[in-house]
C-alpha cells in the first residue's frame, strides 16, 4: 500500500462556525502530501441575517484564541476563510488583518478577500462580472473593495432573496452556475464568485465551458495563493483556468 507523506505543507484555515462548505472545498482542492487543519471562529449571531454590520463585526472580532489553537499544528500558511468579514472594512483593514494573523501564528497568511483580488490580478483582467449570495449592501462594498484594487465590476448578480447563515451553503452548484451566468456581460473578462460558504468550486469547470472566460471563486483563490506561496504543483483537483498559471 502507498501512503501520502503528509510532509509537503500544513495549511491552517480559520472558518466561520456556521460555514458548511469551506472544509469540503479545501479537501477537494488539497494538494497530495499536504494536510489541512481547521479552527472555527465565532463573532456573529447565527440567528441574524448576515448583513454588512454582522460580517463587519466578525472581521473585527478577537481571534487571538483561534490563532493559538490553529498554531498548535505549526502551519506553513493560515487562511482567513470569510470574504465578506474583511471586504466590508476595506483593503487596508484586510491587509492589516493578514499581517496580524501572520504575526500571531508565525505562518504566511492570506485572507479570502485579499486572495480573490490577487487571483483576478494574476489573470491580468480588470473588468469582471460579480455574483454572490450576499445582501445588497455587502455587494456594494465588495465592488468598492475591487475598485480600490483597480478592478471594475461591469455587472453584478445576487440571489434576489435574503439568505441566513446556513442558506448560503445550501445553494446547489446548479444555482451557483445560474448566478454566474446572470453576472456575465460582454465587457466582463472574468466571472467572480464571492463567498467561502457558496459551492462555487464545483461549478467552475461548467461555468468556464459555458461562458468562455475564467472564473475566480473565494476558496479557489485562497488555494491558488497557497500553491504559489508554497510552490505546490498543479494537480487534478484544482479547477479552472486560474491554475493554468501554476507550474507542474
Amino acid at each position: 500500500m502507498t501512503y501520502e507523506t503528509r510532509t509537503r505543507a500544513k495549511i491552517g484555515v480559520l472558518v466561520p462556525f456556521t460555514n458548511t462548505n469551506l472544509e469540503a472545498d479545501m479537501d477537494l482542492m488539497r494538494c497530495p502530501d499536504t494536510t489541512v487543519h481547521f479552527q472555527r471562529m465565532g463573532g456573529y449571531d447565527v440567528d441574524e441575517i448576515p448583513g454588512s454590520d454582522q460580517m463587519a463585526g466578525l472581521g473585527a472580532s478577537d481571534i487571538s484564541h483561534d490563532l493559538r489553537m490553529i498554531s498548535g499544528v505549526r502551519p506553513d500558511v493560515v487562511l482567513y476563510g470569510c470574504t465578506s468579514a474583511t471586504l466590508t472594512h476595506g483593503p487596508s483593514f484586510d491587509a492589516d488583518l493578514a499581517r496580524d494573523i501572520k504575526a500571531g501564528s508565525g505562518a504566511k497568511c492570506f485572507t479570502a478577500a485579499g486572495a480573490l483580488v490577487a487571483a483576478i490580478q494574476a489573470l491580468g483582467v480588470t473588468k469582471v462580472g460579480f455574483s454572490s449570495p450576499y445582501l445588497g449592501e455587502i455587494n456594494v462594498q465588495a465592488q468598492d473593495f475591487l475598485r480600490a484594487n483597480g478592478i471594475e465590476t461591469v455587472k453584478c448578480a445576487d440571489v434576489g432573496r435574503e439568505l441566513g447563515n446556513y442558506g448560503q451553503g445550501e445553494l446547489t452548484p446548479d444555482e451557483v452556475y445560474d448566478l454566474a451566468c446572470q453576472a456575465d456581460d460582454p465587457a466582463a473578462e472574468a466571472i467572480v464568485l464571492s463567498c467561502t460558504d457558496m459551492r462555487s468550486v464545483e461549478a467552475v469547470t461548467r461555468i468556464e465551458a459555458a461562458l468562455g472566460k475564467p472564473v475566480v471563486t473565494s476558496n479557489q483563490a485562497m488555494m491558488f495563493a497557497v500553491a504559489k506561496a508554497l510552490s505546490l504543483p498543479r494537480h487534478d483537483g484544482l479547477p479552472g483556468r486560474l491554475f493554468d498559471l501554476l507550474q507542474g
